[in-house]
């Protein structure tokens, strides 16, 4: 079915408020690293790994959520993935070590994994085709802004409370999205899609993330010679080369590769790990920088990046709708390149840093670059392909966002020069962070390029449709 009035606006309300538990918990717990570090007695490695542990069971398994909700229901799958988000965001606001909190957190990233290729497969399943792109841009605005609004969140709630209140508020929310879940939004699957899973897909997967991940964060102090860095490494790139080749003879694999032979879906997930791997840098060290090296409190870095999710409110719905009129080329190319002056601009905060003159108007610029190209980044990667592969699409674009974003925690430190110094250590940090900071800047450039390049003019389900017979319609629609 599809939806235009009121039960289409109760599935926004939904998948928004479900992908943001995944998003927020993607960047909230930065700005609640010093306080963990402290109370916990935490080192560096334990730092990333309190993000790592998240990210790397989340981009291992989405895949997998994507085809579970294909198979058995995506509102099914999404609430389950809910409750389970829930459960285990408890378990990580009671934990009394770091240890106990990294495992806690692998476990929110399972759910996670089942939540997030829901929420988008569940819109594009519900909204006719000339209207997606518009609530794929509000559900950016609103959903992505969570990733936004994490650090602001996390650092009221370190400063006023306890940082582990930034989990515990997960459970009354999910709470909400599953009474919403329960009564408003459809069902939907792929009928064709196979009842098995594809085990060695998820098995092989999970090696080759997991492997490159420990070996680049224990590089640092561990030194490249170790055996343990080599191994893990080593571990890490053959499974990875596992996995493509376990996809390509598995009758039914978990990522099918022949879908990258759309031009436009190949395109847009190239430019996802790029884009999302300079967000993944961004959101972990600006947070950090903001604290440790320019004296900022938890609520005051936090603060600094809300401009960030009032623009992203604002313009990611009117964006959705600009890449729909002219074409997600423009957009998916001016964005990242706005970003990346940006960020060039970000890598000057060092010490004593004036919010009004040195942070602000960075901040500002770059909520402009991702409003411009968040929502036609997304709309891109799901309407390259047709509706049975909703949730295929759907988990392939965010385990390469999630996937892109985990190896630059695990690598930009490392890129950047931080040795075996300390992440919460000034003198350590500003460095990295210039650094680090400019890396990022170069891979946003690197995504428009690749944009220009790859991205059509025009796809073709955006062209509008009337009725059943103009399904099987072919070519370009004058607007």
């Amino acid at each position: 079915m599809r939806y235009r009035s009121a039960a289409g606006r109760w599935v926004l309300v939904a998948t928004v408020l479900g992908s943001s538990l995944a998003f927020i918990d993607g960047t909230v717990v930065n700005i609640a690293l010093p306080a963990i570090g402290r109370d916990l007695g935490a080192d560096a490695a334990g730092l990333q790994w309190t993000v790592n542990g998240y990210a790397l069971s989340l981009a291992a398994l989405i895949l997998l959520g994507g085809s579970l909700g294909d198979r058995y229901g995506r509102k099914r799958v999404f609430a389950v993935g809910v409750a389970w988000f829930a459960a285990a965001s408890l378990l990580c606001g009671v934990a009394p070590t770091t240890e106990l909190l990294v495992g806690a957190r692998v476990l929110q990233g399972i759910g996670g994994a089942l939540l997030t290729p829901g929420a988008l497969a569940i819109l594009e399943a519900s909204f006719v085709p000339g209207d997606r792109s518009r609530a794929i841009g509000a559900w950016s605005g609103l959903g992505g802004i969570g990733g936004a609004l994490g650090p602001f969140l996390g650092g009221w709630l370190v400063e006023v409370a306890d940082w582990r209140l930034i989990f515990l508020i997960n459970v009354p929310i999910a709470a909400l999205v599953l009474v919403v879940t329960a009564r408003h939004v459809p069902e939907s699957r792929n009928p064709a899609a196979a009842r098995e899973l594809d085990v060695t897909g998820v098995l092989t997967g999970a090696a080759g993330l997991g492997g490159l991940t420990y070996g680049f964060t224990a590089w640092p102090a561990q030194g490249p010679g170790n055996p343990a860095v080599l191994a893990s490494l080593a571990v890490g790139a053959l499974g990875m080369a596992g996995f493509v080749v376990a996809e390509h003879r598995s009758r039914h694999p978990m990522l099918p590769l022949d879908l990258f032979r759309s031009r436009a879906f190949t395109g847009a997930n190239l430019v996802t790990f790029l884009v999302y791997a300079a967000l993944g840098g961004v959101f972990f060290l600006v947070v950090l920088n903001l604290q440790v090296v320019a004296g900022f409190s938890p609520l005051a870095g936090g603060l600094a990046l809300l401009p960030i999710t009032v623009l992203m409110l604002l313009l990611s719905a009117r964006a959705g709708g600009l890449a729909r009129r002219i074409g997600p080329r423009i957009p998916m190319t001016a964005g990242p390149l706005v970003c990346a002056a940006a960020l060039v601009w970000l890598s000057r905060v060092g010490p004593a840093a004036s919010y009004p003159a040195d942070v602000l108007p960075p901040v500002i610029v770059f909520g402009l670059g991702l409003s411009l190209l968040v929502a036609p980044l997304t709309a891109t990667a799901l309407g390259a392909l047709d509706d049975a592969h909703a949730g295929v699409a759907s988990g392939v674009n965010n385990a390469v966002a999630r996937a892109a974003g985990l190896l630059a925690v695990a690598i930009l430190p490392l890129a950047a020069g931080i040795g075996t110094g300390d992440l919460t250590d000034p003198a350590a940090l500003a460095p990295t962070y210039r650094a680090a900071t400019l890396i990022c800047a170069g891979l946003m450039v690197a995504g428009s390029a690749l944009a220009l390049a790859l991205v059509p003019d025009r796809l073709p389900r955006d062209m509008p449709r009337e009725g059943v017979a103009a399904r099987g319609q072919k070519g370009r629609m004058t607007r």
